[in-house]
């Protein structure tokens, strides 16, 4: 135990100019009515923050100051302490060292506090100085999710007892603890803004991840039983067969998180030691965001916006998988949704339900396929098409022969950048005259991760990275016209918020070639090297590349991060 030094701390605040002589006359009057520490009624005061008490407290006791914000904590190690304890005494258990356990308080020279918390721990105790505010935050957030979840998964395991889940159980009432347990599940991954949810079965246990701005994070474990009965329960709301444990399985089923209406695509997976599951959350109240709250550049949102408003052509949207060209065409659909207008979208799912759209699911099984659809759907009288993704000759040709007899068509494809989308369509076995005429405009994007707000900070990028930015920044204008100029380079230093990684949160990045008379010519002969060469020079500043450098230079993202996402794959 750490031998605690004496002092008064409103003498040491008044020494140090944070607190008047009168101020603290006052602080003290209310401590004696109401009997609390004199911190937390300076705080409640508005006299001084929590902030500067714990860096007084800090500075005086010869203790280390955390910022909770930027560390990561291990929940089970939080959990060894009794949540009534931690409460009570303003504690928590934040790391290990050698000889004993690293613990937070808000007020450290409380000894007593000290001696029970090491006692209940039976452990030596190292204190470190936080906030009251940051610590109880923790304890409310970890605590209380935890012990939920726990005690959920806990009453899901003495309802299965030693046998495998009936039908009956699983089907269960909104008590069932199975039920409460899927809720709780996507309850902290709509707070958390998952893209999707990983229920991932090995030898001793069933690991649930959560995809979070592109990159995985371990949610919790359980008891492969619990795990079992969760994915039956999972299948039979996604109206799968629930014998079919050899086969894959793909499925969708809608529910509601806070009011908001949720769709969950899930696929299922056999693997070595059970069903492997994956959920892709499709938050129907995300898809409001219009083309301007996708903070494309100006240049190329006005080009964007004066193509959708021609009566026919082909719009592309090209990227791999995951890089937000759903959200980009739906944007542009709500840019184009009003009564004069008939919008009939062919996808495979349908994603996000819009009003005033026709939504049709293409359905392999029953023959139901995109070029069937499509050629019913140019029976409809439609004044702009939706194709989901262009995937085979048969959907790209008929897509561009109603793109060229006076429909609007919107599309998605497979592409590394903007200028092989043309390459691309001619592999698919697309007619190059074909791809010629009805090609209108091709957007390229992907998405960037951006620096977290909570931890961000300056720093200097490698000397390769600065090699890789520099290559372009010479040849890069602003809006003005003037060259682009360095400035001053941020990162996330990694905090809770942001799970340690230093981001918080995506953005896209852009590029964009539109179909001249020259480049016309050129794809229609089949010419890819002038085609190439011309869409090069077309909209050379903005690049995936330079937009990505772009949001470098407002400090929006890392060197890193934009090397990363503006890469070929």
């Amino acid at each position: 135990m750490t031998q605690v030094r004496k002092f008064r701390l409103g003498e040491v605040l008044v020494q140090q100019g944070l607190l008047s002589l009168h101020q603290l006359e006052q602080a003290l009057a209310e401590q004696k009515r109401t009997g609390r520490k004199l911190g937390r009624v300076l705080s409640d005061m508005n006299l001084v923050t929590d902030q500067a008490i714990g860096l007084t407290i800090a500075e005086q006791m010869k203790l280390p100051f955390l910022d909770l914000a930027r560390r990561e904590l291990s929940p089970e190690l939080v959990m060894r302490l009794p949540e009534s304890l931690a409460r009570r005494h303003r504690a928590l258990v934040i790391g290990q060292q050698d000889d004993g356990l690293m613990v937070a308080f808000s007020d450290p020279m409380d000894t007593f506090a000290q001696d029970e918390v090491a006692r209940a721990l039976h452990s030596t105790v190292h204190p470190v100085v936080v906030t009251e505010e940051s610590l109880m935050d923790v304890v409310d957030r970890i605590y209380q999710r935890r012990e939920q979840v726990s005690g959920l998964a806990d009453e899901v395991a003495a309802d299965l007892g030693p046998a495998v889940a009936s039908l009956d159980m699983l089907a269960g009432t909104e008590d069932a603890p199975i039920v409460k347990l899927i809720a709780s599940i996507f309850e902290t991954a709509a707070a958390q803004a998952v893209s999707d949810i990983h229920i991932e079965p090995q030898e001793r246990q069933t690991i649930i991840r959560f995809r979070i701005d592109g990159v995985l994070h371990q949610h919790s474990t359980y008891d492969p039983k619990v795990s079992t009965a969760l994915i039956q329960r999972l299948k039979l709301m996604s109206n799968l067969d629930i014998s079919e444990k050899r086969l894959p399985q793909d499925g969708r089923f809608q529910t509601a998180i806070n009011n908001s209406p949720i769709d969950i695509r899930i696929s299922t997976l056999p693997t070595q030691y059970g069903e492997s599951v994956v959920m892709r959350l499709l938050i129907q109240s995300n898809q409001k965001a219009s083309l301007d709250a996708l903070k494309m550049p100006q240049a190329i949102l006005s080009r964007l916006k004066l193509a959708l408003s021609a009566p026919s052509g082909l719009i592309l949207v090209t990227g791999p998988t995951g890089s937000g060209k759903t959200t980009t065409l739906y944007a542009a659909l709500a840019e184009l949704n009003d009564s004069e207008t008939k919008i009939i979208t062919v996808e495979d799912p349908v994603e996000y339900r819009l009003p005033g759209l026709n939504q049709v699911q293409v359905h392999d099984k029953i023959d139901l396929t995109f070029a069937r659809v499509l050629r019913a759907c140019l029976r409809q009288d439609p004044d702009v098409l939706l194709v989901g993704e262009m995937r085979d000759q048969e959907t790209a040709e008929i897509g561009l022969r109603a793109a060229m007899t006076g429909h609007l068509v919107v599309s998605t494809l497979h592409t590394n950048d903007a200028a092989g989308a043309v390459l691309r369509l001619a592999d698919m076995g697309v007619p190059p005259y074909m791809a010629a005429l009805g090609l209108r405009l091709v957007l390229a994007q992907r998405l960037v991760r951006v620096v977290c707000d909570s931890c961000r900070m300056p720093y200097e990028p490698a000397a390769h990275e600065m090699e890789w930015l520099e290559k372009d920044l010479a040849q890069m204008q602003g809006d003005d016209g003037a060259p682009l100029q360095k400035g001053s380079f941020f990162k996330g230093v990694g905090c809770n918020n942001c799970h340690q990684t230093g981001y918080r949160g995506r953005t896209g990045i852009y590029e964009m070639i539109e179909m001249t008379p020259e480049m016309t010519h050129a794809a229609s002969q089949g010419d890819h090297v002038t085609f190439n060469e011309i869409a090069q020079k077309q909209f050379a500043n903005y690049t995936l590349k330079r937009d990505a450098i772009r949001l470098v230079l407002s400090g929006r993202t890392t060197v890193a991060e934009a090397m990363r996402a503006s890469t070929p794959i």
